[in-house]
């Protein structure tokens, strides 16, 4: 039998918790409404889309998909945020593309670009994986993600008030070899473009520590790091980097199945930063997917799938419940979102 064709079937016995709603008005900081989660929902009624965040109780829905262009972030908002304002929070982002023409300009350009995306009513700046990965200079060089050249970006940034929402490298199998003992191997061969093997790629560890050195020299800055700081295996990595830098933040998005499956770790890392962490999925508008995460974050169940589907898409394990308190799944779910992004009148 082929390794694609096996389908265990857990044979424990042990209680599975349904959460419809979470406990807290949630705010889903980190998402997207793309056209690959769920539809072209720019082609769709508005009333749609908040009829799925109604269902699952989520107030404020932080759309991501501005860093991809300023054209798409124009459409967002004037769908979007234009139907319901207190709905939806839009980020903007970086052309990248552009640098090669515009030489050493284009630091200044780029915050320029932003201030404009504010002025539209971009309440954000996300920076995609790319940067770091493949964004080049115009002498054709690798950028690293703590450039000092793009320091008037980031200060930009923190003159508007707004936060940077950055991903760079994780999760950090995509740049191990991909053999026998890599435990994204399913995953990685269903997208092989997801692969960054070192060379040509710079390794895992530059890239997190070059996160870690820009965060630092910019104490002014608000800085979110997707995905659980963009090293959800390694908490005492991030957790080091939150104890340093009060200005950093983090989501846990489209990270439960990290998370899960080191419970206490996790738990503890969730009651010591109960102030900067950010709740997002990073699965669009997805009812069954809130609930998920609802049930990771309230229930004290065992040994449950992290995704909806009928096999795990990231690797071949399963994942325990955090149960947490009360005070911590209130600030979790929407409050220190609120506070960063300036949102009044969720939590009532």
């Amino acid at each position: 039998m082929l390794l694609e064709a096996y389908r265990p079937q857990s044979k424990l016995q042990v209680p599975a918790t349904s959460i419809e709603r979470p406990r807290f008005p949630v705010i889903d900081a980190h998402n997207h409404v793309g056209s690959i989660f769920g539809g072209d929902w720019l082609a769709r009624p508005v009333g749609e889309f908040l009829a799925i965040l109604d269902a699952a109780g989520a107030r404020v829905f932080v759309d991501l998909d501005g860093g991809w262009g300023e054209s798409l972030l124009q459409r967002h908002l004037e769908h979007f945020k234009a139907a319901a304002p207190d709905r939806f929070v839009h980020f903007g982002g970086v052309n990248w593309s552009r640098w090669p023409e515009l030489g050493q300009r284009f630091p200044e350009w780029a915050a320029v670009r932003l201030r404009e995306q504010v002025r539209w009513g971009a309440q954000g700046l996300k920076i995609w994986k790319q940067f770091g990965l493949e964004v080049r200079d115009s002498n054709g060089y690798l950028a690293p993600v703590d450039d000092p050249r793009l320091d008037p970006l980031w200060a930009s940034a923190a003159e508007l008030g707004i936060p940077v929402l950055i991903h760079v490298a994780d999760p950090a199998a995509f740049f191990d070899s991909l053999d026998a003992r890599n435990e994204r191997w399913e995953e990685l061969h269903a997208h092989p473009d997801w692969h960054f093997p070192s060379p040509p790629y710079p390794a895992f560890e530059t890239l997190v520590e070059q996160l870690a050195n820009l965060v630092l020299r910019h104490p002014n800055t608000t800085f979110i790091g997707a995905h659980v700081g963009c090293y959800a295996e390694n908490l005492a990595w991030v957790a080091a980097l939150l104890d340093r830098a009060p200005n950093f933040y983090v989501d846990i998005s489209a990270r439960i199945s990290e998370l899960g499956r080191q419970p206490y770790t996790a738990r503890r890392f969730f009651l010591d930063y109960a102030d900067r962490i950010l709740f997002g999925t990073d699965m669009g508008p997805d009812l069954e997917t809130y609930r998920l995460y609802y049930r990771f974050l309230e229930s004290a169940d065992e040994y449950f799938d992290y995704g909806t589907g009928e096999m795990p898409a990231q690797g071949r394990w399963r994942i325990y419940g955090l149960n947490l308190p009360d005070d911590v799944l209130e600030r979790v779910y929407a409050r220190n979102a609120a506070s960063l992004l300036g949102i009044k009148g969720v939590l009532s």
